[in-house]
């Protein structure tokens, strides 16, 4: 159930902080906080500020994904400030994850929720994740320095 939240999540924060462009066809780059809410057995509520660049905007197009999984999304529509997509994704352990999502956008808002169903252990889950996200500015803040080494 762990892997499954924690993709859920990912999936949608992946989808809120990767859009970017110039007008309504799409969301502009810059710095951007979201709130990010994820719904399996108890709620969850996070807050994060990200910066987003123009290479963001392949993985917008094609859907909701992270690192731990392989997505494909067969239905696929973006456009005119509706998004809309339907597929599966797979973990390296080959359990699958089913994500319907549709959400909107404008140049300085976002907003999406995705809707997962898959089995952990033959018991059939269900979760729903949401992000609403808004541009904050133009220009992100330098990443915070690294901890020195000792």
């Amino acid at each position: 159930m762990n892997r499954l939240w924690i993709f859920s999540a990912l999936a949608a924060a992946g989808v809120a902080t990767s859009a970017i462009g110039a007008d309504t066809a799409t969301i502009r780059p810059g710095y951007w906080e979201s709130t990010n809410k994820a719904q399996l057995v108890f709620t969850q509520v996070t807050n994060e500020k990200r910066c987003l660049t123009a290479k963001d905007v392949e993985k917008f197009q094609q859907g909701p994904s992270n690192r731990h999984y392989k997505c494909t999304y067969p239905y696929r529509s973006v456009g005119g400030g509706r998004m809309s997509f339907k597929g599966t994704c797979v973990d390296k352990k080959g359990r699958k994850v089913d994500v319907v999502a549709n959400g909107s956008y404008s140049p300085d808002r976002f907003q999406i929720t995705a809707n997962l169903s898959g089995k952990l252990a033959g018991v059939p889950l269900s979760a729903t994740f949401s992000t609403n996200a808004h541009r904050i500015g133009d220009v992100c803040p330098p990443p915070p320095p690294k901890p020195a080494k000792k």
